[in-house]
């Protein structure tokens, strides 16, 4: 029995001797009957068709076929590395791969976020993934930069991959929420300022009178990392007190500019504060009524006489007193229980006997 590898016909082995010089190719068989012909640590040039012949006449053969798979391989002197590109510009990100079967390329971001294929004609097209060796980035914004994969996959596992880092530069931009901000005294105020920035900025508060904030009891500064490229600057003042007024300056600083925005910052009144009312006096509250009950009774009886007419008295006042009564004034008539009224003396009492008894003459003078 004899193997041969048919492409080269190079003679493997005859019966038990291996004649080519390949260390790791040997034979076995079992009762002479079955013949095994071995090949260790294969490697790629083992692949192609190999034949074992019996000596008989007339000959007899047999064919095999040795297939080398070979899991994807990234050659990294035919691939991209991190870029730099302005914004605006242009990008091409090239990934090579070796393999058998060939391996095919895969593009996509490493956040997962949509890749946008821009055509020559204008048109963009929204992907989550692209195929191919190269990937062409046209007109870059600053949505795009971030972390690009590029995959090698060919069913021979493992797949492989390449972590490309796309960096846009641009200068700083400031976004303010909220240009002018109040707050009551005594109270802590936060202001904020977003900045956007590629390469990383140097960002810091100014105050109107150029003094520089930095965190301290009275001040906390702090920045919150967004994105990539977009920090929160954060200001809170503690204890907002009237000293504390004026504009506040963010500021941002890299290297292909500097950019600030203000914040005015002013008082408001604070919370109105209540006026303890104490509780009415009872006995204050029914004094009042009293009195203006006995308004009421007064400007009833005042109805009367200017209805009758000034009554006049009858003769001279008693000795000792002396009271005038005006057009719209009547006396009060007697207390209750025969007391005197409230705010009424005797005198007072006798006047009123006179104004009876004229009155009840007409009434006697007819009676005669």
């Amino acid at each position: 029995v004899g193997w041969v590898k048919a492409d080269t016909k190079a003679i493997q082995a005859i019966h038990d001797h291996v004649i080519t010089h390949n260390p790791r190719v040997s034979v076995s068989h079992s009762d002479y009957s079955t013949w095994n012909l071995h090949v260790k640590n294969v490697q790629e040039e083992d692949r192609g068709m190999y034949m074992c012949q019996i000596n008989t006449d007339p000959m007899k053969s047999q064919m095999g076929y040795l297939d080398v798979v070979v899991p994807p391989d990234i050659i990294n002197e035919d691939t991209s590395g991190d870029v730099m590109v302005p914004e605006g510009g242009t990008v091409k990100l090239t990934c090579r791969a070796r393999g058998y079967p060939v391996p095919h390329v895969l593009w996509r971001r490493e956040d997962n976020v949509d890749l946008v294929i821009k055509e020559p004609s204008g048109v963009k097209t929204k992907v989550s993934s692209y195929q191919g060796e190269i990937l062409k980035l046209t007109k870059i914004t600053r949505s795009e930069m971030g972390a690009y994969l590029c995959i090698a996959s060919n069913g021979i596992p493992p797949s492989v991959s390449k972590r490309i880092m796309v960096n846009v530069h641009f200068h700083p931009v400031i976004q303010v929420p909220n240009q002018l901000v109040g707050a009551p005294l005594g109270t802590d105020v936060t202001i904020e300022c977003y900045v956007e920035a590629s390469p990383k900025s140097i960002n810091y508060w100014v105050r109107d009178t150029g003094e520089m904030v930095i965190s301290s009891e009275r001040y906390e500064v702090k920045m919150v990392v967004k994105s990539i490229f977009e920090v929160k600057m954060v200001l809170m003042i503690r204890n907002f007190q009237q000293r504390d007024v004026g504009s506040y300056r963010c500021i941002a600083k890299n290297s292909l500019g500097e950019v600030e925005s203000s914040i005015r910052l002013y008082e408001i009144p604070g919370p109105t504060r209540k006026v303890y009312q104490p509780p009415y006096d009872e006995e204050d509250y029914v004094d009042q009524y009293g009195s203006a009950e006995r308004e009421e009774e007064e400007e009833q009886s005042n109805t009367l006489v200017q209805r009758a007419g000034v009554i006049p008295t009858l003769g001279p006042p008693a000795l000792g007193t002396h009271h005038t009564y005006t057009e719209n004034q009547v006396p009060f008539p007697p207390a209750r229980g025969g007391g005197p009224r409230p705010g009424t003396s005797r005198s007072s009492d006798l006047q009123h006997g006179q104004v009876l008894i004229v009155g009840l003459l007409p009434f006697l003078l007819a009676l005669r």
